[in-house]
């Protein structure tokens, strides 16, 4: 699914140009991109001639600067995320950063005064959120279906590849941490999203087979006000790609199983509390089409921009992410970037 462009359809800069860029790209209808930048300027120009419009460049400042472009997407390593959003929002462009949106609380702070300051929306990629399963489960547990809340239990890993540990992930400068802020941050964000803020957090990181100073374990226990609870455990010593998602509510459960690809058929299962107990009332739903989470986001953050709306998952959403995430490496005694 694209977005069709029309003459009042913001034009974009996408700088970083690999995978995520790609996917950037596919979300939007080619006419929208101005300028593809990367350091790799070879990468920024397979970019232009995949959409077939817009001009590659190396120079950051060169693509903030265009004046034809009203919005930025930073789909970098995650130390290069704030601060190139930073410069982004300073030169008055809208912008949407890849999750984590920073290494630091201190960063995505300095992100939202800035964002105030020059009344630009500042949309975070956290495209889980828009998975068909999670949106369905989302509208079922604000309808009631569930009851009240009690726990939810997320967990979400990978097997990593040869070399893992010798890539930007496993540097902590790069990437301002391992596992936990990686995949990490999208188990905290969805379990904030149906939860609400969490008062206490607890757990821990290890480093139990990759050869490398980050984490490749995470194990968290964290609560509300009310004492509703997420336990979440993120992985890349998983071995068998997986991600699975339960939230339990005193009428019943849902369970979400897969993203589709690598990680499984995409299943969104409601167990329903039955007046006499037993065995609950069971009403399943597959997802088989291709990943839509992209685009849905892309349509989300063009409203952003033509209904001056406040983004969410935004700035708010990724400091309440990172701050979970400076909690447990403190506690852990990792080493910060």
């Amino acid at each position: 699914m694209n977005v069709i462009a029309d003459q009042a359809a913001p034009r974009f800069a996408i700088i970083g140009c690999g995978l995520i860029g790609r996917k950037r790209l596919q979300s939007l209808d080619a006419r929208q991109l101005r300028v593809a930048c990367d350091l790799d300027v070879n990468r920024a120009e397979a970019l232009v001639t995949a959409a077939g419009y817009g001009r590659a460049t190396s120079d950051v400042k060169d693509a903030l600067h265009d004046s034809t472009v009203a919005a930025v997407i930073v789909s970098t390593l995650n130390n290069s995320l704030a601060p190139i959003a930073r410069e982004a929002i300073k030169a008055g462009k809208h912008v949407l950063i890849e999750k984590p949106a920073g290494v630091s609380v201190a960063e995505i702070d300095e992100l939202m005064a800035l964002s105030a300051e020059n009344g630009v929306q500042v949309r975070i990629g956290y495209n889980h959120r828009f998975h068909p399963a999670l949106l369905q489960a989302r509208a079922l547990v604000g309808a009631g279906a569930l009851g009240p809340l009690m726990f939810l239990r997320g967990r979400y890993g990978h097997g990593g590849r040869i070399g893992y540990d010798r890539e930007w992930r496993a540097n902590p400068k790069l990437s301002g941490g391992g596992e936990l802020i990686d995949q990490g941050v999208h188990l905290i964000d969805l379990a904030r999203w149906f939860l609400g803020d969490f008062t206490s957090v607890e757990g821990h990181v290890a480093t139990y087979y990759w050869d490398m100073p980050v984490d490749d374990n995470a194990f968290l226990s964290l609560r509300t006000a009310t004492g509703q609870t997420a336990w979440l455990h993120v992985s890349c010593s998983e071995w068998k790609n997986l991600f699975s998602l339960e939230i339990y509510g005193r009428d019943g459960k849902l369970q979400i199983d897969g993203l589709g690809g690598s990680y499984g058929a995409e299943r969104l299962t409601h167990y329903k509390m039955l007046p006499q107990m037993g065995p609950p009332e069971t009403t399943a739903w597959d997802y088989p089409g291709g990943d839509n989470s992209w685009a849905l986001e892309m349509q989300a953050f063009l409203e952003d921009i033509q209904q001056m709306r406040t983004p969410i998952p935004g700035l708010k959403e990724a400091r309440a992410a990172l701050e979970v995430v400076e909690k447990i490496y403190q506690s852990s005694g990792f080493p910060r970037p």
